[in-house]
């Protein structure tokens, strides 16, 4: 397998569908505009972003049935280097639908399909094998995997670990240590047994978790307020700019592309913040699953570099 700088895995992909309609209202036929089909699902999403970047990276991800051949297309389409996984379950699909009259969106999310422990094995080999810089482990898992897994991944791997999840597995990696995560402030505020963290809370709440030996980075997503990076002696507030947000779909994988293209190319940790925050911001500015535009980042950059 070739070498890359980065490597994405994504155990649970998606196929994102998203349209518009004019009023929601029940029992009645809503009429569509044509859909728009994307290839989803955490990795794919910062493989994605990193190439918008004009980056490359290694797409890892599972896929199943018509619509894991229908991934694969899209994900060709988008000039990204990648490698399947096969598996029985179909990949699964998510629904984003935008309601014109309200400028409303929902968003339907499907459970993926059930990973076998000879896939789940694949999955691990693949990974022992890979010769790479960083390897970013970004999305939920599959039935059939359990919260154990990402920290089997910790353990095999040589490489400076990315991980964008929640949850136990999120919990349970940090045992086996990492190198950056990025949680939102209620997902830190569970880590560390809180229910709730203030703003002048979240410095010393992410570097308890780098003093217990959880990451070298704790990167925490702050919403409107930007994000903030934490190391286990140093703290860097970013804002948001001020943009005209369409969706919020995408801003967090765009965020971590932004971080992980930065740190391949070996920017300072200000600049890899700010990199994250432009692009997770970008990201709003687009309608349904389409990330972010490179020239939204650049300039949303170079207004952060000025602040």
């Amino acid at each position: 397998m070739k070498s890359l700088n980065i490597v994405t895995l994504t155990v649970n992909p998606a196929i994102d569908k998203s349209t518009h309609l004019k009023g929601l209202v029940p029992e009645q036929k809503i009429r569509c505009e044509a859909p728009r089909y994307d290839a989803g699902g955490g990795g794919i999403n910062v493989s994605k972003a990193i190439s918008r970047l004009g980056g490359t990276s290694l797409a890892l991800f599972t896929a199943g049935g018509f619509t894991g051949k229908l991934l694969e297309e899209l994900i060709s389409k988008e000039g990204i280097e990648s490698k399947t996984i096969e598996v029985e379950a179909w990949t699964r699909e998510n629904f984003i639908a935008v309601d014109d009259n309200t400028n409303s969106q929902y968003r339907f999310g499907f459970p993926g399909g059930k990973i076998s422990s000879e896939e789940s094995q694949k999955i691990l080999d693949l990974v022992s094998n890979l010769d790479t810089q960083f390897l970013v482990l970004s999305g939920s898992l599959n039935e059939g995997l359990s919260d154990d897994f990402y920290p089997e991944i910790a353990k095999i791997t040589k490489a400076k670990l990315i991980v964008d999840t929640s949850g136990e597995a999120l919990k349970k990696v940090l045992k086996t240590g990492v190198y950056l995560i990025k949680p939102n402030v209620g997902e830190l505020a569970r880590l560390i047994g809180r229910e709730r963290l203030e703003l002048n809370e979240i410095d010393d709440a992410a570097k308890q978790i780098i003093a217990d030996g959880g990451a070298e980075i704790v990167v925490v997503s702050l919403g409107p307020q930007g994000a903030a990076l934490v190391t286990k002696d140093s703290y860097e507030h970013v804002p948001a700019p001020n943009v005209a947000k369409k969706s919020t779909v995408g801003a967090g994988d765009s965020m971590v592309g932004g971080m992980v293209w930065a740190l391949s190319q070996n920017k300072s940790l200000k600049e890899v913040i700010r990199w994250g925050v432009a692009c997770g911001s970008a990201a709003t500015m687009n309608e349904g699953t389409q990330l972010f535009k490179q020239a939204d980042a650049k300039r949303l950059f170079e207004w952060l570099e000025k602040k």
